[in-house]
């Protein structure tokens, strides 16, 4: 509806979507600090033994150490730092891939890709506000004694939860937005909330690369 409103000029009594969308980064960097844990960035360690990417991680830091004629003991430290930085400042990125998808699935629509920027950013911004919640559930895991978003189970759990309230979202958003209905709908639905888990991932990656060849 905001998205809608917008879109039709009736903007006076609404918060702008760029302006909303900083407002959701800010209360879950907040959140990331408070609860002292991280979603789109991980430490070096992580991306090293965790992540998809670890093979390629691990070949492209040894080379980057060689490089820089340091040891992985010393290294780690500044990268760490400088990738949250690097979070703060680059998710916007997440929101034009989005923006670049919407006017392939709605062409019939017609929209001006202006609109369509505008549906990415408010659905980032739910997504940020989402992962604000993710971020409590896990710091009360960890107040009871459990392992918070470290255990693997914890976090696909609330990574399904993720992808199925993005998924709902989109499905209410194309209908008022793009007027979508029908089976095609529900498989556009899919498709977007499949989007949105890749670009995350794609984001974390690109993340990695640009504060390895930054520091």
């Amino acid at each position: 509806m905001l998205t809608v409103a917008y879109t039709e000029g009736r903007r006076t009594p609404f918060i702008g979507p760029f302006q909303l969308f900083l407002m959701a980064n800010v209360l879950f960097f907040a959140m990331q600090s408070l609860t002292h844990t991280n979603i789109v960035s991980s430490t070096l360690d992580s991306h090293l033994h965790d992540q998809d990417w670890r093979d390629v991680a691990d070949r492209l830091v040894s080379q980057r150490l060689q490089t820089l004629q340091t040891t992985l003991e010393a290294y780690a430290p500044i990268f760490d730092r400088a990738i949250v930085l690097h979070a703060k400042a680059l998710i916007i990125l997440m929101v034009l891939p989005f923006a670049l998808l919407l006017p392939i699935l709605f062409r019939e629509a017609r929209t001006p890709f202006g609109a369509h920027v505008v549906f990415a950013l408010h659905l980032y911004a739910f997504l940020l506000l989402l992962f604000c919640v993710s971020l409590v559930i896990a710091a009360v895991n960890v107040a009871f004694g459990g392992p918070g978003l470290t255990s693997p189970r914890m976090d696909n759990a609330l990574t399904l939860v993720n992808l199925v309230a993005s998924a709902t979202y989109l499905y209410f958003a194309t209908g008022t937005v793009y007027a979508a209905s029908g089976t095609i709908r529900a498989v556009k639905v899919v498709v977007l909330a499949l989007a949105v888990a890749g670009i995350l991932l794609s984001y974390r990656f690109a993340l990695f690369v640009i504060t390895l060849y930054t520091t």
